[in-house]
């Protein structure tokens, strides 16, 4: 007969050890998967500079340069940070439109959609943004945009709201 060993204080931790690693091995050996092609694109995306540049100016600047209320417009202020700030352009208390500015130096790519245009407005290059966007680059470095909310606010009114931004002190900011 085989005599049943008695088992050690020293085994039963090695037991413990053994069944912890055989329960943790397959939740590790999950995590790794094969680089897929949307991976590729996010690391090409990834940016390694800081999201705002050190340059950029505070956004309660840009507020200066914004429209004031007139007729049965408000402009509502609505974000304001480092480089950026927004606006709500509301009519008879809807939304209509939505300013921004953005100090395109935290961004240079921002800047790089003018090059190509030929069109100008008020000696400023300006761009259509798809279908309800309007971007113009103010001293080739501040973009201003002005996104219409509702379906009547047309190219041409957002135009309009653009001669109201004080653009030549906008342009002279540094």
């Amino acid at each position: 007969m085989t005599q049943l060993s008695r088992a050690r204080p020293g085994d039963k931790r090695l037991a413990r050890a053994w069944a912890i690693l055989l329960l943790v091995l397959p939740a590790v050996a999950g995590c790794y998967r094969e680089p897929t092609r949307w991976d590729a694109a996010q690391e090409k995306t990834r940016r390694n500079a800081p999201a705002v540049a050190k340059e950029a100016l505070p956004g309660a600047l840009f507020n200066k340069m914004f429209p004031k209320p007139a007729g049965d417009y408000d402009v509502v202020y609505t974000q304001e940070k480092t480089g950026f700030a927004q606006a709500k352009l509301v009519k008879k208390g809807e939304d209509v439109a939505t300013l921004a500015i953005f100090d395109t130096v935290s961004n240079p790519e921002a800047a790089d959609k003018y090059k190509d245009t030929a069109e100008t407005f008020e000696g400023y290059p300006i761009i259509e943004i798809g279908n309800n966007g309007t971007g113009l680059l103010v001293g080739q470095r501040y973009q201003i945009q002005i996104r219409s909310k509702d379906a009547n606010f047309s190219k041409f009114d957002r135009e309009d709201w653009l001669k109201k931004f004080d653009l030549a002190n906008l342009a002279k900011l540094q």
